[in-house]
Order: structure tokens, then sequence, then C-alpha cells
């Protein structure tokens, strides 16, 4: 149960996050955002936008987003992305290894996956990223997709914290 309550999920804003979510409905990460509108608002094109992605593959995107839910303890955001991380290709050896290991030295991954797991850890416990993990990922997915991957680590570690701080622990109850 989360720790302020969901506010309506009505109004132009609303409305705009129903249309980027999957069957147009909110969670309950939406209604407890609506109380801060202006918030919710840019919180949905930003993370709308990340989700889209440009240049990140998805399958990267979603190991990212997944081994900061482990690493920060947040369930609900770990329960929302596991079907995406399905989709974009991750097997349940590689979805195992991350929720009960962390992914750290697991065979299951590969070179690329595994250095966006040292990245991911790096930016989350961190906060600083070792010279040559960052050159070895520019060489790997260029610029523009590792600029993508920077942003998606951030959003998802600000994701995770207000997630965990307000007590929103569940995905059920969409509307």
């Amino acid at each position: 149960m989360a720790r302020v309550p969901e506010a309506t999920g009505t109004g132009e804003i609303a409305d705009r996050i129903r249309h980027r979510r999957a069957g147009g409905v909110l969670r309950p990460l939406d209604h407890v955002l609506l109380h801060a509108p202006q918030a919710a608002d840019g919180w949905n094109s930003l993370l709308g936008a990340l989700r889209a992605g440009e240049f990140l593959p998805a399958d990267l995107r979603e190991l990212a987003i997944l081994r900061v839910a482990v690493l920060n303890d947040a369930a609900y955001e770990w329960d929302a992305h596991l079907p995406d991380a399905e989709a974009a290709g991750l097997g349940p050896a590689q979805l195992a290894q991350l929720r009960i290991a962390g992914g750290k030295g697991a065979d299951v991954f590969t070179p690329l996956q595994a250095a966006v797991l040292r990245l991911t850890d790096a930016m989350t416990r961190d906060l600083r990223v070792p010279d040559d993990l960052f050159a070895d990922l520019r060489a790997r997915l260029g610029v523009g997709a590792l600029v993508e991957l920077a942003v998606v680590i951030a959003a998802y570690n600000m994701v995770s914290r207000l997630i965990v701080a307000l007590g929103i622990t569940s995905t059920d109850g969409a509307s």
C-alpha cells in the first residue's frame, strides 16, 4: 500500500499518460504522481521517450532497468518491467541470475550485456564510471546508444527511489 493515496486519473495529463501506457490503463505509480500533475507530465514524457528508444536495443534497456530494480530493492519496478524484458528476448536463466545473484560472474550474459550490467552497477552504486568501461561501451554501442543507456539507468534510479520512498509495491489495481 502506497504511503499516499491515489489521485483520481482524470484530466488532460492523465489522458496523456493513458495514451502511453499499454492498454490505456493507469498504474498505481501514475495515480500517485498525479498529485503533482506537472511532474507527472514531465515524467511521462521522459519515460515515454526512453521506452520508445532511438538507438539502444530493447534487451539492453530492460536488462539495465531490471538491474536497477534489483540493486534498489524495487519489486514494483521489477514486476512492471519483467514482461518487457521477456518480450525483448531476455531468457529465464538470465532473469533468474539477475534476480538471485544480480548477474555477477554469470556466463548467461553476452559480453555486451555483462558490460551493461557493470555500467548499471557503477552508476547506481558508485555514481562514477571507470574510464575503461566507458570506452568499451562507447566502442560497442556508439555515442547515441551509450548516452541513451546512461539516461535509462539514471531515470530508472529515479523511478526506483520514488516507488520505494512512497511505498508503491504493487502493479495491481491499474485503472
